[in-house]
Parts: structure tokens; sequence; C-alpha cells
């Protein structure tokens, strides 16, 4: 271990690889160069006036509290900081954040492992071998800067409390509630100086978001578990997924078959409605995903909708193959019934990263179809042919009959070039 005008006070303290067997104060500079392995068996007391670079491997042992700066050097991606508890919990604690390269959270002990009361960045890998993070108690914040990211995750080692994710890349959220992992994940932001700040509840939500107040569509709310999503920087916005565990969490009857019809319904505090993002779903992985950038912030949950939507003048019916060869089939994206039901209506189309790719008044009323072309008022690549995939669409249409309604209706639809 390399050092450079140190003031620690400690019991014990061998250079190069080093055990530091009482508590480690440090007021000074202290170094851990890459290729250097040093540890602590006391508790690591960082003061206002200390310096903390780990670019090596440092293992604590008992408790790590910050006052002063702890970080890595720029560049520098071999860092890694191992919390291992002997026989107790680990507090993360201090008035100053916490920067780590790389974490690795292992302490079988008494749960939850870790409380954390500081704010502390991962800029690499954080490692959850074992324990559950505790900030939602003790209120600390874990960070995972862009390009970081979490792996091993379980039921045995997440974040009980908010998880905040900066930088423009996707993501899945470590977070859980009660002992159980639920993860939820984003699609990337358009911009770098992006944040959302997750964090789930294994709670029903009823009682602080009424599940009577649903807009129509919307048959069967999840009353065992939500999630919330807060855009805390930037002006992006991301596709979001939710997980499910039928064994645990997520109530049987919003999974019953058909599970196409399990979709993320969002809380619009504007309107004091649940409101409908929309649903893919994932049956191998467990998950429903919007097909599209979700239209607001705040709690999401998942729910069962009406599979088709039934009103006086018709039965809607969408065709969601699209086949622009020339031979008459399928050539542009069908909306049965939707003239008769409305001619205020939009359509959207969206490609799988989110970007909009066709948008029109009155569907169908003068041309105005999908036939595989990038076109509308905002759109990406305008009467640029798009290439052969799966595509998402969002319906609103307002029916004004003996009761006026809004409909939102999303999915999906497959666009062939071959």
């Amino acid at each position: 271990m390399e050092s450079k005008n140190q003031n620690i006070f400690i019991t014990l303290l061998i250079f190069v690889s080093g055990v530091l067997t009482a508590q480690t104060v440090n007021t000074g500079d202290l170094y851990i160069t890459e290729g250097t392995i040093m540890s602590t068996v006391g508790a690591m007391d960082n003061k206002a006036s200390g310096n903390l670079f780990n670019d090596g491997d440092f293992f604590v042992y008992s408790h790590f509290n910050n006052e002063g700066l702890v970080t890595f050097s720029p560049g520098s991606s071999k860092g890694m900081t191992r919390m291992r508890g002997l026989s107790d919990y680990q507090e993360i604690s201090g008035s100053a954040p916490i920067e780590w390269y790389n974490a690795e959270f292992k302490n079988s002990n008494l749960q939850p492992a870790f409380h954390l009361s500081n704010e502390v960045s991962i800029s690499g890998i954080s490692d959850f071998q074992q324990g559950i993070i505790d900030n939602d108690t003790y209120g600390g914040l874990l960070v995972f800067e862009k390009e970081a990211e979490a792996i091993n995750v379980s039921d045995n080692s997440f974040v009980d409390g908010k998880v905040r994710k900066n930088g423009n890349d996707a993501f899945i959220y470590p977070i859980g509630d009660k002992n159980k992992y639920r993860f939820a994940g984003i699609s990337a932001p358009a911009e770098v100086l992006s944040s959302f700040t997750g964090k789930y509840f294994y709670e029903n939500s009823n009682s602080l978001y009424p599940h009577s107040n649903k807009a129509p569509g919307i048959n069967l709310i999840n009353n065992q578990e939500y999630w919330t999503l807060d855009k805390t920087a930037g002006n992006s916005d991301v596709i979001l997924t939710l997980s499910w565990d039928e064994t645990s969490t997520t109530p049987s009857n919003v999974l019953v078959s058909p599970q196409s019809s399990i979709h993320i319904v969002r809380w619009d505090e504007a309107k004091k409605q649940w409101i409908d993002e929309g649903g893919v779903v994932d049956s191998d992985k467990k998950t429903v995903t919007t097909p599209v950038n979700v239209s607001g912030y705040s709690v999401f949950t998942t729910a069962r909708v009406d599979e088709g939507i039934v009103l006086p003048c018709t039965t809607l019916t969408v065709y969601n193959a699209v086949s622009p060869n020339g031979d008459s089939k399928n050539d542009y994206f069908k909306i049965g019934g939707l003239s008769e039901c409305s001619s205020d209506n939009t359509v959207e189309i969206y490609n799988r990263w989110g970007i909009k790719v066709f948008e029109t008044d009155n569907y169908d009323s003068h041309g105005n179809v999908f036939r595989g072309y990038s076109e509308g008022r905002v759109t990406v690549s305008k009467d640029k042919m798009l290439p052969t995939g799966t595509y998402f669409y969002i319906l609103n249409f307002r029916y004004s009959g003996p009761n006026t309604q809004t409909i939102k209706k999303t999915g999906y639809l497959y666009l062939n070039r071959d």
C-alpha cells in the first residue's frame, strides 16, 4: 500500500498488504494503490480532513463513516470496496458522500445487514453477494452512475429503499421490500444528464391511491405491491418495465390468462386517477413493459385491462400485422371500426427504442395510414422506409355518446418487409 502524507491512528498497520485490527481513523491522505489489499477489522472513520483514494482492494469488516473525501483516482476502474460483516450489521454513515468504483456487499449476519444513512455512488459494478441494504429506515441513498450496474441481486440481497440511476443507459433497479427482490427497469434516456429514482413497496396502494378511481378499460389493479419512479434530473423520458412473482407478491387474479391483458398503470396526481400506460408481456422473464415512454412519473403498478373495448358504436379490431409488399394484404396498419366510434382520434407509432415514427389525427380518413414509412408531424427520418421489426402503437379517441369517454389503447404491431 502506497501512502502520502498519511495521518492514521490504528493499532496495527502493515504496508503492501495491510490488516487494521482496531478502528481506523484517517485524518490525512490515504492511497490504496492498484494491486494493493488493505483490510480493517474495526470501523473505518474518514475524518473531515481525510482523503481516501481506493484504486485497490479494501476490505471493511465493520462500520464505514465518512466526513471527508472518499473516492478513486480519475480514470481508474480497479478499486473495490468490500463490505463484509463479521458478526453484526454494518453502518455506512457520515455527512459527506462516498464514491466507490466497485462495491461488494457480503454480510449474512443480522438483517438488514447494511444500515445506509449516507449517500454512496457506484461507478462500476455493485456485487450483491449477501445482505439487505436498508436506506429506507436510515435515510441514505444508493446511486449508480453512467454505465454502472448491479449483479447477483436476489431475495437475500437488494436495496430496501430508493435507488438513483444517473446517465443515459438502460438500468435494472436492485430494489425490494420485506425480504422480496422486485426489480423495475428503465430504457436508456436520450440525455446524458438524466437521472431517475426508483423504489419498491410490498404493500397495498389502495389507501393512498384509491383503486376505485381508474380510467375506463382498467379492470383490476394489483393490491399487493407498487413501485415509484421519479425523474430527478433531465428532460428525457423512459420506457418502464415491471416484474411479477406469482409465488409471492403479485396477486394471481391479475396474472390469470390471457397474460396479454396485463398492463402497467400509473397514478395521475392531477386527475386523481389510475391511467393505463399499456403493456407488452414477456412470460419467460415475467415482466411487463410499456410500449412507449411513460406519460408521467410517480406511482406505478400492474393491472388487468380489457382486451377489447366495447362501446355503443362497435367493437374495435386492431390488425397488428403490416406487410406493405404490394400484394394487397395487410398493406397498412388497419383499425376496424374506428371511424364508427369517433373521428376525434389520434394514432402514434413508436419503434422499440421509444422513438416516434408516425403520428396522425382522424386515422384512415384521407389516406393517412401507416404503411411502414416514417411520416407525420414529429417523427424520425421523415419519409424513410422503416426496417422489419416490432413497433408499438397508441390509439387515443374520444367517444361522445350518452356518457362521454376518452379511451386510450396500446399494443404492438409487426412490420414485415419481406
